[in-house]
């Protein structure tokens, strides 16, 4: 993929205002703890997440995503009639008909004219839509799109604390559930539109590559459970080393499109899983840790807001500042890669 014209216009994050901490988990687990004889402390011990945002009871993910498209909308330079595509990015979802993006859309007050449709891809949902939006822009169809992503994982959350504390299992049963307890909520929103559009400094979008490696589609499933809850099961261990051969892959296929390499990157915004996936992926592509910016010690992983928020993140403690050259290496379960290289 190659863009000239594309640019990511503005960027914003809705936080809730709730924090959960691995320790408020942790007690919650106690009698499981107390039963299977483990330490506290290891959850953030294992993945480096001292607490994680949660919406309040009985948000919906269209919440979430309006909050975080009023936010970017407030700083953008465009109007909201300007807004010819609206997309819906996140693992979470209202229901499945009709899409999200038909409720958020509404909550924002986006043009009637506005196509809008939900993309779900797992963790990289939101940078699949940036590379919709992209095209359409590239080949003259739009001129400006509002992409969005709310991700609300207090239903799973709640319900992995009640499976854990019911089902009788050991600890190699509770292994798959492990994952679970480091999801976090948010959202992000950012305006994409041609450069002709932008005002002052342009925030360039110049292409990237896309992998996958579907083979492994059955190391990180998650579906409803019930009517107000969700459930899901990771093999992390086998995900980690999955993950890890799909990343070099694709690196250097994004190496040889781009031109971009370790030493001519100023930063890389990974997706948010922990430390040790962190640690290995640096390692594993040879990257400079020191160039990498992180956000999971304190929102745990968000999902497909988890990359987006934390390049929003970045920008507003100056570690991305104009002219550098980011990039933005997402990856998702299914097993799906897409690395995007974004001149700030």
């Amino acid at each position: 993929m190659r863009f000239q014209h594309t640019c990511i216009e503005s960027l914003a994050v809705a936080l809730p205002g709730e924090v959960l901490t691995s320790s408020e988990i942790e007690t919650r687990l106690r009698p499981l703890y107390e039963r299977l004889k483990l330490p506290e402390g290891r959850l953030e011990l294992m993945t480096g997440i001292r607490e994680r945002r949660v919406w309040p009871v009985d948000t919906r993910p269209s919440d979430a995503s309006a909050a975080a498209g009023r936010a970017v909308l407030a700083r953008s330079g465009l109007k909201v009639e300007q807004v010819e595509l609206f997309i819906h990015s996140a693992v979470s979802r209202d229901m499945l008909e009709p899409a999200t993006a038909s409720f958020a859309h509404h909550k924002i007050g986006l043009p009637s004219s506005a196509q809008i449709f939900d993309v779900s891809n797992a963790c990289l949902g939101f940078l699949n839509s940036l590379t919709v939006a992209a095209g359409l822009i590239e080949s003259g169809q739009i001129r400006c799109a509002l992409v969005v992503a709310g991700e609300n994982g207090r239903p799973l959350v709640e319900q992995t604390l009640q499976t854990l504390l019911t089902q009788p299992l050991d600890r190699n049963g509770i292994k798959p559930y492990f994952a679970n307890l480091t999801i976090g909520s948010g959202a992000v929103g950012a305006v994409v539109c041609h450069r002709d559009l932008v005002r002052g400094h342009a925030h360039r979008l110049l292409g990237g590559v896309a992998r996958n490696a579907t083979v492994h589609s059955e190391l990180c499933q998650g579906d409803t459970h019930g009517s107000e809850s969700l459930a899901m099961q990771t093999d992390s261990e086998a995900l980690l080393v999955a993950g890890l051969a799909l990343a070099q892959e694709t690196w250097r296929e994004f190496n040889a499109v781009t031109g971009w390499n370790a030493a001519n990157v100023d930063r890389f915004i990974c997706h948010q899983v922990g430390s040790t996936h962190r640690r290995k992926l640096y390692e594993a592509l040879g990257l400079d840790l020191a160039k990498d910016f992180s956000t999971f010690a304190t929102l745990g992983n968000t999902g497909s807001v988890a990359l987006p928020a934390t390049l929003a993140a970045a920008v507003a403690a100056g570690a991305v500042q104009a002219g550098h050259r980011v990039g933005l290496l997402g990856i998702g379960s299914g097993l799906n890669c897409l690395m995007l290289a974004l001149e700030w």
